[in-house]
């Protein structure tokens, strides 16, 4: 049966973090925490495994120093915001990961480059290249250049993305609450999730959307992710950012998801996770009898594949 020794004992983990636990209330990059951070990731190499940091962080980092007093609404400025912050994060992860004497590669997506199959296979050959040399790599999604239409709109999804792309043996989400609740965590009563082993277990659970002041993603965002991480043979755990150590080492913090899916091919990942359809099918009166009625398939005669989609 599945636990989370599996956590422990996997070589290659994706860890994500929030924008909410890497920034202080002043809309600074909370350097504390990020050393804290890296410092475990480091440890995790030192003992033989290899690590992805999915990191958000780009526009809160930004936002400070730009005398901004909030995160922008308007896309340019938020285009602008983050392309001060993002050499800022980087700069700062570069500097922590070299105290252990290791190297950085920083890798910027947009959903664009999951959804276009040559981009896919482009950004998988990149990790894996960075991997085999060692390096730690730094994914963010490149929201100095990301419209609404080629958004993930938060990290989680593009953390259980890159999970498919380098196959890891887990996956960890770090946030701003210590696992999954029952109902909104301060609600009297509510309690905290221990294990999900499938989604029977979390049948009624209240959760909302909205993420914090500084971050994009709420708890609906990241039970999306472990949902496409789990649904392929990953197993995920969410959890705060504090509990990083202990969630790697399988102690029983935060939340612990089973995964309830085979693996599969990185190519059927892409189609069921990544790939956006697009284009439009059109039938005639005949058509829709066969279809209908008959319960034929169109594919050989009417249909051609095309780009993303089918024509």
């Amino acid at each position: 049966m599945s636990s989370r020794s599996e956590i422990a004992s996997a070589h290659r983990v994706v860890v994500k973090i929030g924008s909410s636990s890497l920034t202080g209330a002043d809309g600074h990059l909370d350097l504390t925490a990020l050393r804290a951070l890296v410092d475990v990731l480091a440890a995790r190499r030192a003992a033989g495994g290899q690590v992805v940091l999915v990191t958000s962080g780009a526009i809160a980092a930004g936002i400070g120093p730009l005398g901004l007093a909030s995160r922008p609404r308007d896309l340019a400025t938020a285009q602008a915001t983050a392309s001060v912050g993002q050499g800022m994060l980087v700069a700062r992860y570069t500097e922590a990961f070299a105290g252990h004497g290791l190297r950085v590669g920083q890798v910027l997506l947009t959903a664009e480059d999951t959804v276009r199959r040559g981009h896919y296979r482009n950004a998988q050959r990149s990790l894996e290249r960075l991997l085999d040399l060692g390096v730690v790599p730094i994914v963010n999604e490149n929201d100095a250049v990301a419209t609404d239409e080629i958004r993930f709109g938060d990290n989680d999804r593009l953390a259980a993305l890159v999970s498919h792309l380098v196959r890891a043996d887990a996956m960890v989400l770090l946030t701003d609450v210590d696992g999954l609740y029952d109902g909104p965590p301060s609600r009297p009563g509510t309690r905290r999730i221990a294990e999900v082993r499938s989604p029977a277990d979390i049948e009624g659970v209240e959760v909302t959307g909205r993420g914090s002041a500084v971050g994009t993603g709420g708890m609906l965002t990241k039970l999306e992710s472990v949902s496409i991480a789990t649904g392929t043979g990953i197993p995920v755990v969410l959890t705060q950012a504090q509990n990083a150590a202990a969630a790697l080492a399988g102690e029983a913090v935060g939340t612990w998801f089973a995964a309830t899916g085979k693996r599969t091919t990185r190519r059927r990942l892409w189609l069921a996770h990544a790939a956006r359809t697009r284009g439009r099918l059109v039938l005639d009166d005949g058509a829709v009898k066969a279809v209908q009625g008959g319960r034929a398939s169109l594919l050989p005669a009417g249909v051609t594949a095309v780009e993303g989609g089918v024509r």
